[in-house]
């Protein structure tokens, strides 16, 4: 599976932002897509993934209320849309297919395939 982010920007707080992740090869129902992030010297933590079998989300507490994630299946394309941007949001973006765990879904341990990543920076 490969995975190419696209979207990242600069942009004020306040606005939104909407970044897209086109997937190459196969997905089953076992997996999950997830968006992940990784600000300068933390450590790389999941946003929100989506259930392949069902589609069904789930998001951290950082950005629940905040962004969406969604999938076009006939595109394979799965989207992170982003609304009240803060700086504190600032971080280079990865999308990643791996395997669906439900007790701790947006856990980087269990994706596998990962994206070269996207900038987004929020400027105050």
């Amino acid at each position: 599976v490969q995975l190419v982010e696209s979207g990242g920007n600069l942009v004020q707080t306040g606005k939104s932002l909407k970044l897209s992740c086109a997937i190459s090869g196969s997905i089953f129902d076992g997996n999950a897509i997830g968006w992940f992030r990784q600000a300068p010297g933390e450590a790389r933590h999941g946003i929100a993934c989506i259930s392949a079998r069902d589609s069904t989300t789930y998001y951290g507490d950082a950005v629940r209320g905040r962004f969406t994630i969604s999938s076009d299946n006939a595109k394979k394309t799965v989207y992170l849309e982003m609304d009240g941007l803060t700086p504190e949001d600032t971080a280079v973006y990865y999308c990643a297919v791996g395997r669906f765990v439900k007790a701790s879904p947006l856990q980087p341990l269990w994706y596998d395939s990962w994206g070269q990543g996207t900038q987004v920076t929020v400027s105050s």
